[in-house]
């Protein structure tokens, strides 16, 4: 009953720790970490301008890989933990939207890596950056939607335990 708890306590805390990194920037990242960089990658595009899309082409590209290899460790820790306490339909839920999750991610590094810019005028850069943020914004409501719908379920998960204990 204590490990199960435990491990309720540790998943909402990588959420919280996640949320409560949404402007930092690093190397080896969380998985909200990373989305909260992408985030703010997202944010800094300035529309139209070919050097500075260059750039921030670059750096999307290596949060979008954070992001990726984040939420491939912090899915692998639930998709490992969680199904004792979730049972199969739950946790069958949960699997497809990890795998929704990293579909839309790898849609967004495709996109990314194969943006060509070189060549495109103001309007073609424009529609170009649109495209790619209108993925980037999908992205960052799918995780945290699932995250909302996790820790909703896993408070009431944790209410259970504790009654039980």
């Amino acid at each position: 009953m204590a490990d199960n708890l435990s491990l309720v306590k540790r998943t909402l805390d990588e959420h919280e720790t996640i949320r409560g990194h949404m402007k930092n920037v690093g190397g080896a990242v969380s998985d909200k970490e990373a989305l909260a960089e992408l985030e703010k990658t997202h944010a800094d595009w300035t529309p139209g301008r070919f050097e500075a899309i260059q750039d921030k082409r670059d750096k999307l590209q290596q949060t979008i890989q954070n992001l990726e290899e984040g939420l491939k460790r912090h899915f692998g820790f639930e998709e490992k933990a969680l199904p004792p306490l979730l049972g199969d339909m739950l946790m069958h839920a949960l699997l497809l939207q990890h795998g929704e999750i990293e579909r839309e991610i790898g849609e967004a590094r495709s996109m990314v890596a194969d943006a060509k810019l070189e060549g495109l005028d103001r309007e073609q850069l424009l529609a170009q950056e649109a495209r790619i943020q209108q993925k980037i914004g999908v992205i960052l409501q799918l995780v945290e939607e699932h995250a909302n719908k996790e820790e909703l379920i896993l408070e009431m998960v944790r209410t259970a335990l504790k009654d039980k204990a």
